[in-house]
C-alpha cells in the first residue's frame, strides 16, 4: 500500500511540473541572445539621422585646427579642412563610424558649454577637454586621443623667465581660461600666493600675457608653441609640468551622458591607436611640441 501510494504521488508530481512547464512557456518565452548594435550611421543614436554632428570651439586654433577658413562664420580655421590634429581625428574616428567626409557637419560649441548639464546639439564634440571625474559626472568621456601636459609661456626677458622649478612661480601673478584643467593645475598643483587670473577665453588670457597684465599664461603644451610662435612675439615656453613623473591631461571626445555612441566612439579610438593612425596624425600635426624642459 506504501509503495502504491509513493508511485500515486510521484505521477502527481510529475503532472504538476509538465503542466507548470507548459503554462511557463507560453507566459515567458525563453531568453535568445540578441547580437550588440553595430557601429553603422543606420543603427547609431544620433542628433541629425545619417548625419555625424561634431562641436568644436570657435575660433578653431592650430595646431588642433589648420588650413585656413574660407567662410565668414569659422574664425581663423574651418574644422571641415580635414587639416590640424582635431579636426584630422575627427574624420578618421568618423570613417571608423561608416561616415563619409560629406556626412560630417560641424557646429560651433563654446568650450565650457561642451561639457556643461544638459542636452547636446552634437553627437560628440572634440576640443582639447580634458578629463576629470567632475565633468565625467555629466558627461560621457571617450578613451584618450591624446595625452597631454600643462605648460607656462612667460615674456622673455622677465623675472619669472629665469625661474626653474615649480615653487619658483608662486610669487608669480598666473592666468588661464575658465573652466580649464589648466587653472586647476595652477590652484592644485602651483598653489600660488596670489589668486590667479581667470579669463573667459582662452584669447583673453592670451591678450592679458601679451599686455604683461599676467606673467605666466598656462595652458597646454601644444597650444603653448602656438602662442609663441604666432600669438605673443618676444614669448617662451618656460616649461611643461607633469603630475608624479606622468602627464597631466588626458583629451577625450565629449558625448551626451548616456549616448550610446560612446561604445562605437572608443572602438574606434582604440583602433586608430592600435594601427598607428593617431601616432601618425601627431607626428604630422604636432611634431614640433614637444621638447620643452620638465619643471619640478
Amino acid at each position: 500500500m506504501r509503495k502504491r501510494t509513493t508511485l500515486i504521488a510521484t505521477l502527481a508530481a510529475a503532472l504538476l511540473a509538465a503542466a507548470v512547464a507548459v503554462a511557463t512557456s507560453h507566459a515567458a518565452p525563453a531568453r535568445v541572445a540578441v547580437p550588440a548594435a553595430s557601429c553603422s550611421p543606420a543603427s547609431e543614436h544620433l542628433v541629425h539621422g545619417g548625419q555625424l554632428t561634431i562641436g568644436t570651439d570657435n575660433p578653431a586654433y592650430p595646431p588642433w585646427y589648420a588650413g585656413g577658413s574660407h567662410s565668414s562664420f569659422w574664425k581663423i580655421n574651418d574644422p571641415s579642412t580635414g587639416k590640424g590634429y582635431e579636426s584630422a581625428v575627427a574624420y578618421a574616428v568618423a570613417k571608423q563610424l561608416g561616415f563619409s567626409r560629406s556626412q560630417v557637419k560641424w557646429t560651433y560649441v563654446p568650450f565650457n558649454k561642451a561639457f556643461a548639464p544638459g542636452s547636446k546639439s552634437f553627437d560628440f564634440d572634440i576640443n582639447q577637454i580634458s578629463f576629470t571625474p567632475a565633468r565625467a559626472k555629466v558627461v560621457a568621456f571617450s578613451v584618450s586621443y591624446y595625452d597631454v601636459n600643462q605648460a607656462i609661456v612667460v615674456n622673455k626677458g622677465t623675472k619669472i623667465a629665469s625661474v626653474r622649478s615649480v615653487k619658483g612661480l608662486r610669487s608669480f601673478k598666473l592666468g588661464a581660461q575658465l573652466g580649464t584643467t589648466s587653472y586647476g593645475f595652477i590652484t592644485s598643483t602651483i598653489k600660488p600666493s596670489s589668486k590667479p587670473a581667470v579669463f573667459p577665453t582662452n584669447a583673453g588670457a592670451v591678450q592679458a600675457l601679451k599686455n604683461k597684465q599676467i606673467d605666466g599664461l598656462v595652458v597646454d603644451l601644444p597650444t603653448a608653441f602656438y602662442v609663441t610662435a604666432v600669438q605673443v612675439p618676444k614669448s617662451k615656453i618656460l616649461g611643461q609640468f607633469e603630475v608624479n613623473g606622468k602627464v597631466s591631461d588626458r583629451f577625450g571626445v565629449v558625448l551626451q551622458k548616456g549616448n550610446s555612441l560612446l561604445g562605437c566612439v572608443n572602438k574606434a579610438i582604440t583602433t586608430l591607436r592600435a594601427n598607428g593612425t593617431l601616432k601618425k596624425l601627431q607626428q604630422q600635426w604636432l611634431a614640433k611640441a614637444t621638447g620643452a624642459p620638465i619643471l619640478k
